[in-house]
């Protein structure tokens, strides 16, 4: 039960997000601008006018008036201040979605249904009505309703979620998954940094500032993200886009793999490196075309570096590191060997990350470069021809499951 309503609620968070990003992505102007949780849950700020917004996810809930009467006090509350000279006029709009009943609701309202249904209630017994509370008047009332608007048949959760992705997709010329994985991904991340801010200026985010922020090819480990797919099929749809034929063609795929000194085990980076060979290496003999993967590990100390591959050997694991004899220069000739059957290379490690380049330049196959980093991409690739991914990732075996 509880998790139930744990998922309940994180889709609420997800909804109010969405919406945000939709609106966002809707705005005309590249100066129009979002505040999350301004004086509504969003307000929308434009050349000509300020919508506060009130966006409410009730998926399970019947529609009654009183569902929807504190969010419009709340407004009416902000409606004073504006009459009292104290805040700037900007329109409301609550917009929500139910479960049913929403037929209850008969639009426009007047200013008896507004008091009776939403502005008169009881709280421990004591009736309050809210309107003589803040001292307004009939024609306060209907000044506030001329600025009100009440939408209780708001899309649902996925119809919302699929119309973004179909936005993104306008918006970037890009690829279902692109749109979802790339910039719906780093959109959630936006909105949430932009949403955590204490000051209300720092929630403010125009459309021009958070389409570059969003505008970044790069798969992010987004907490809110990774909740919202489930870490398994989120894992699941990576593998699926970017490793699942990797083995059609004979390529040079380089990997490169950022460890953590605090979180290191040696035993699951020396899984990764097996299967990393295992299932990109052709070099049976009946393979014309033998080619084996080229690894970088970021962050790994030499000493460790050199303990990782005596054990990896001592288990009969043969790699190459472009060193010919001690004491010898790194040879980027020597580590671009052509591995086969007979000498049986299964793996090419790369020991510091200044050698990537001459590598490169020295390679004249195809290359496909996969990088796994934790906070930032460390590496750059200036080199347009070449397919470069950047997946950011949690643990050492979410890579297993995502290769």
């Amino acid at each position: 039960m509880k998790n139930r309503e744990a998922i309940d609620t994180i889709r609420g968070y997800f909804y109010q997000f969405d919406y945000t990003i939709s609106k966002l992505l809707e705005l005309k102007n590249d100066t129009d601008a979002i505040v999350v949780e301004g004086i509504e849950d969003v307000d929308i700020k434009t050349t000509s006018d300020e919508e506060a917004v009130q966006c409410k996810y009730y998926a399970k809930t019947e529609y009654n008036h009183s569902v929807i009467a504190k969010p419009i006090r709340f407004m009416l509350n902000h409606y004073k201040k504006v009459k009292d000279g104290l805040a700037n006029k900007v329109n409301y709009t609550l917009y929500g979605h139910f479960k049913k009943g929403q037929d209850k609701l008969v639009l426009p309202i007047n200013i008896t249904f507004l008091k009776e249904n939403f502005l008169n209630y009881t709280n421990d017994n004591i009736k309050y009505s809210h309107h003589i509370d803040l001292d307004l008047t009939d024609n306060d009332l209907e000044e506030f309703l001329l600025v009100l608007s009440i939408n209780i048949n708001a899309s649902d959760y996925n119809t919302q979620f699929s119309n973004i992705i179909g936005q993104l997709e306008k918006q970037f010329n890009c690829s279902s998954f692109e749109a979802e994985f790339y910039y719906y991904n780093n959109a959630l991340k936006v909105i949430k940094d932009v949403a955590v801010n204490s000051n209300i200026t720092e929630r403010e985010i125009t459309k021009g500032d958070f389409l570059n922020k969003i505008n970044n090819q790069t798969v992010l480990f987004n907490e809110w993200f990774v909740k919202f797919k489930s870490k398994k099929i989120f894992l699941s749809d990576l593998r699926s886009k970017y490793f699942a034929n990797l083995n059609t063609s004979p390529f040079e795929r380089f990997f490169f793999v950022e460890v953590s000194n605090q979180n290191y085990l040696r035993s699951e980076l020396k899984e990764l490196l097996f299967s990393i060979s295992k299932k990109w290496s052709k070099i049976s003999k009946r393979e014309s075309n033998p080619y084996c993967p080229y690894v970088y590990i970021h962050n790994i100390p030499e000493q460790e570096l050199i303990e990782l591959k005596r054990e990896m050997y001592s288990e009969g694991f043969i790699t190459i590191d472009g060193f010919d004899f001690q004491g010898a220069p790194f040879n980027p000739k020597s580590i671009i060997k052509t591995p086969n059957y007979e000498n049986q290379i299964r793996l090419k490690i790369i020991n510091k990350i200044e050698y990537v380049k001459l590598i490169f330049d020295e390679n004249r196959r195809t290359k496909e470069s996969y990088q796994f980093y934790k906070k930032l991409p460390f590496l750059n690739l200036d080199y347009p021809n070449i397919k470069d991914i950047k997946i950011q990732f949690e643990e050492i075996n979410d890579i297993k499951e995502v290769i």
